[in-house]
């Protein structure tokens, strides 16, 4: 495969990430058959299939398998190549990719609106996941600088807390919960049904460690990965929920929810920028990480801070 090209990579290991022809199409703004035409291009010059296609499923072969974990590595070098470059001629520019859990969607694009009215020459590129693909990003260097809460104990990185996140109970409007006049005990959130986000994502495991720290076992009924269905499952009087404050701005100043004033909450963690520590971050990388040390708690704290519960007096 001494013919096979680095966009010929590119594209291969967009469609094993995404499962789709057409979705790596659109993030690599290219047409499908385009798309299709550098993949069996790449394919021509192994000699083997890479990808099983059943109508519009689409799968890794077993070589497919192997040339993904060799196609990143190749990558993955000629990135820290560029960076390496970029270093030398003291420039920020190139390309920055960026990974983030979803929950950060609902500010991270206005903070890299602002970024990059500061550094335009510098090209931004989002990849969303929950807290475990993240990890695996981090892992195989497809992410120059992660936006996330926990940091990994798996792997070797710097996490840099650059704000507070709070995770607060939410419920609808004209739940029995909304209307209490007193700060709302844990125990009566026993009876009440809970519609949750997956396992495996940040905010799961704040709720699970407040609930352990009460030694309390909430009821859940449902378990969805998007916060957006969650909400509006709690805004149809499916149940309370517990989600990061940071998803609910629009909500909450339309009256759509409400956040409940439950004792112990909301639980703080915080919002970390991470990268693993056998990474040299390019300039861009470096200019990011400093932006958000230094812009991301005053921006969150500007938007979110009034939806919080009272400070309760000592």
């Amino acid at each position: 495969m001494k013919n096979a090209t680095f966009r010929q990579l590119r594209v291969f290991t967009e469609v094993a990430r995404q499962l789709s022809f057409a979705k790596a199409a659109r993030t690599l703004h290219l047409t499908p058959p385009a798309v299709t035409m550098q993949v069996k291009e790449l394919e021509a010059q192994i000699g083997l299939p890479l990808f099983e296609r059943k109508g519009r499923q689409v799968s890794l072969t077993t070589p497919g398998e192997y040339m993904l974990v060799y196609a990143r590595r190749l990558l993955s070098v000629l990135k820290d190549a560029e960076d390496a470059a970029a270093r030398l001629k003291r420039a920020e520019a190139g390309t920055l990719t960026i990974g983030m859990v979803s929950t950060a969607k609902y500010f991270l694009p206005r903070l890299l609106a602002e970024f990059r009215r500061e550094h335009e020459h510098v090209e931004i590129r989002l990849v969303e996941g929950n807290r475990e693909k993240l990890v695996a990003l981090l892992q195989g260097n497809e992410v120059d600088i992660a936006v996330m809460g926990r940091p990994p104990r798996e792997l070797a990185t710097r996490a840099e807390p650059f704000a507070a996140h709070p995770h607060v109970f939410v419920a609808a409007p004209d739940h029995p919960l909304a209307h209490q006049g007193l700060p709302v005990a844990v125990e009566s959130l026993r009876p009440h049904d809970f519609i949750v986000r997956e396992e495996g994502s940040g905010t799961r495991a704040a709720m699970e460690a407040f609930f352990a720290e009460v030694r309390m076992e909430p009821r859940l009924v449902m378990e969805m990965s998007s916060n957006e269905t969650i909400k509006q499952a709690v805004i149809a009087g499916m149940g309370l929920s517990f989600l990061s404050l940071h998803t609910l701005q629009l909500e909450l100043e339309k009256g759509l929810l409400v956040v409940l004033d439950v004792e112990g909450a909301p639980v703080l963690r915080a919002w970390n920028v991470v990268h693993t520590l056998s990474k040299l971050l390019s300039p861009a990388a470096e200019a990011f990480r400093y932006f958000m040390l230094e812009h991301g708690e005053a921006f969150l704290a500007r938007h979110f801070a009034a939806h919080l519960p009272l400070a309760r007096p000592a």
